[in-house]
C-alpha cells in the first residue's frame, strides 16, 4: 500500500520530475539510471533506491552519489510553498524573517548570510520572472542565481 502511495506521489509530481536531473536522490538506483532521461528512468531510479535503502550509508560516507552535508531539500520546498509571499516580499528587499529561515533550511553558514541576501535582492526579478509559476521554479531559479555566484555555488 505504501509503495503504491509513494509511486502515485511520484507520478503526480510529473512536471516537477523534468526538471533536475538528480532529484531521485542519491543510491545506488542514482547510480544505476544515470544519465538516463525521461520519467520511466526516475521512476525507477527511486524505487531502486528505495528498495536498497542505501542511502544512510551513502549519506554517511559520501558514495554511492551522496553529499554530506547539503539541503534538506522537503523542508526548503514546503516552506517556500507555504510562505511564498512573504519570501517574495523578503527577497525583494534583501532582508526579512522568511529569507533568513529560507538561509538556515539551506543550511547557509551564517558568515555566507549576507550574501544569499544580497544575491538574492540583486537577481529577484530573475529568482520570480514571468517564466516561474510554482515554487519548483522559483526553487531552480535560485539555485541557478547561486550557483553563479562564487561562495554561495557550494550550497547547490
Amino acid at each position: 500500500m505504501l509503495k503504491k502511495i509513494a509511486l502515485a506521489a511520484l507520478l503526480a509530481a510529473g512536471s516537477s520530475v523534468a526538471m533536475a536531473d538528480n532529484d531521485v536522490g542519491c543510491g545506488v538506483g542514482t547510480q544505476v539510471w544515470a544519465g538516463k532521461k525521461g520519467v520511466a528512468p526516475k521512476i525507477l531510479a527511486a524505487t531502486t533506491n528505495g528498495i536498497f535503502t542505501n542511502q544512510l550509508l551513502g549519506i554517511t560516507f559520501g558514495t554511492l552519489g551522496c553529499r554530506q552535508g547539503g539541503t534538506v531539500t522537503a523542508q526548503v520546498v514546503t516552506f517556500t510553498n507555504e510562505n511564498a509571499e512573504a519570501l517574495a516580499r523578503d527577497m525583494a528587499v534583501g532582508q526579512g524573517e522568511s529569507l533568513n529561515v529560507l538561509a538556515e533550511l539551506m543550511q547557509i553558514k551564517p558568515q555566507d548570510k549576507d550574501r544569499f541576501f544580497k544575491v538574492s535582492k540583486a537577481n529577484f526579478g530573475e529568482i520570480y520572472s514571468a517564466n516561474n509559476q510554482n515554487t519548483l521554479q522559483v526553487l531552480a531559479s535560485l539555485q541557478t542565481v547561486m550557483a553563479k555566484d562564487d561562495v554561495l555555488k557550494a550550497y547547490v
